[in-house]
């Protein structure tokens, strides 16, 4: 994978991080974490430039997450349970993240990012909830700025043993998921607080 990873990354560079991403957020197959944290790895060794390398992964981020928000906004639900399974999103996944976005709904398009899978589906779930495209953008692209640089950084700090953060992301996804959404709540409450204590 490495030397396939490294072609890619010399062939593309900025460019190729830029389409990766954002076709992999949109739904499309890609490794996101993989190809992030291995673009890290080629900082640490020069090839990249880290400046570059989060903007191109931000911005790539960014262009899915939007393409997907407004797919929804346009077309909805029905739509994304009829291409949901070849983007790999069965019914029970969209539901999940259904009943979760409910819950935590901006918050979720913040942490949603760092779980593989739902991540996919949060800015579909935006579109289709009528979320004001102001509103979106400040949590979606917040996010997707956090998601790039933290792997990014990790897979510069990692160097030769950049992979092993795709065996932690594959393995602890689900405490990915209880550590946001315990975040989520609480700033939710203090939120609330806040207001209460305003009014």
């Amino acid at each position: 994978m490495e030397q396939h990873l490294d072609f890619f990354v010399m062939k593309y560079g900025y460019v190729g991080v830029f389409f990766s991403l954002a076709l992999g957020v949109i739904g499309l197959p890609i490794p996101d974490e993989v190809l992030m944290t291995y673009t890290g790895y080629a900082v640490s060794r020069g090839v990249l430039q880290m400046p570059f390398a989060v903007l191109s992964a931000f911005l790539g981020a960014a262009a899915g997450i939007t393409v997907s928000y407004l797919i929804a906004s346009k077309w909805g639900l029905p739509l994304l349970l009829k291409v949901g399974p070849y983007l790999h999103l069965n019914p029970k996944k969209i539901e999940s993240t259904q009943k979760l976005f409910a819950k935590y709904g901006t918050f979720l398009l913040i942490v949603g990012y760092f779980l593989p899978g739902v991540r996919h589906i949060t800015a579909y779930l935006a579109g289709m909830s009528g979320m004001k495209y102001r509103v979106f953008a400040v949590f979606a692209y917040t996010g997707a700025f956090l998601w790039s640089i933290t792997f990014l950084l990790l897979g510069r700090a990692l160097e030769k043993e950049w992979f092993k953060v795709t065996v932690y992301v594959r393995h602890y996804g689900l405490t990915f998921l209880l550590i946001g959404g315990a975040i989520a709540i609480a700033w939710y409450l203090l939120v609330k607080y806040r207001q209460s204590v305003k009014t």
